[in-house]
């Protein structure tokens, strides 16, 4: 088994430092004489804050085959914007978001929407925010009973994430969506992420993360794993 390892970049927000940038690659192989198999994730990610502005653009990509087959192949681009973040506790935010996934049976996937959102606590060492909206969304997959499903629903969108930082050392965060549709009460998608990370030194840190999908049209979840070593730099 062979652990690829996580290398990212990032901007540290600051007076002078408002751009965030965050490179991450990571993934398992695993060989036998008579099988193989592995998954590749890479995300790319760019923040950008103002006084009142600020945004934030997402890319990840998930690839993975078992026994020369294919398990894996994900792909979400997104991007928010975010209103009086930096000088209220209580703000606005829009978001568009676009995916597929071949493990969840969607050929595609495409959200907008926009609400409220409001920063619980904002200490240097302990964030929690929790936010709550209105998404329209519209899509394209495989429904486990129908077949193929292309349909358009409104959808709650309730989001909570946390950060964790104990001693400048152990960081603990995550970042989690519940989505029910308000038409029908058995229509929902899950996503679930969570991630530690134990800084080595000024750059070196050693971290693990774990990311969770569930998809109730498609009767589909997929559960990943990654772990291994993640570069820091401030500027």
């Amino acid at each position: 088994m062979i652990l690829l390892s996580t290398i990212s970049i990032h901007a540290q927000f600051n007076d002078s430092t408002q751009h965030y940038l965050k490179f991450a690659s990571t993934g398992v192989i695993n060989k036998t004489n008579e099988n193989s198999s592995y998954v590749l994730k890479n995300t790319l990610n760019f923040n950008a804050q103002k006084k009142r502005l600020s945004y934030n653009t997402f890319l990840g990509w998930v690839y993975g085959e078992q026994h020369k087959e294919l398990t894996n192949n994900d792909l979400n681009v997104n991007g928010t914007i975010d209103l009086n973040k930096n000088i209220h506790k209580l703000y606005y935010w829009g978001l568009l978001n676009f995916d597929k996934s071949y493990s969840l049976n969607i050929n595609y996937r495409l959200q907008a929407g926009a609400g409220i959102a409001y920063t619980i606590i904002d200490s240097p060492s302990i964030k929690i925010n929790v936010s709550d909206g209105i998404l329209y969304e519209k899509g394209d997959l495989i429904d486990a009973t129908i077949g193929k499903d292309v349909y358009q629903v409104p959808r709650n969108s309730f989001r909570l994430t946390y950060r964790w930082t104990i001693y400048d050392r152990l960081q603990i965060e995550g970042i989690h969506f519940y989505q029910p549709s308000l038409v029908a009460f058995n229509d929902y998608i899950i996503q679930s992420t969570n991630n530690v990370s134990i800084k080595l030194n000024k750059w070196l840190n050693i971290a693990a993360s774990l990311l969770y999908n569930e998809v109730s049209r498609t009767h589909r979840n997929n559960l990943l794993f990654t772990y291994g070593l993640t570069i820091e730099k401030y500027f």
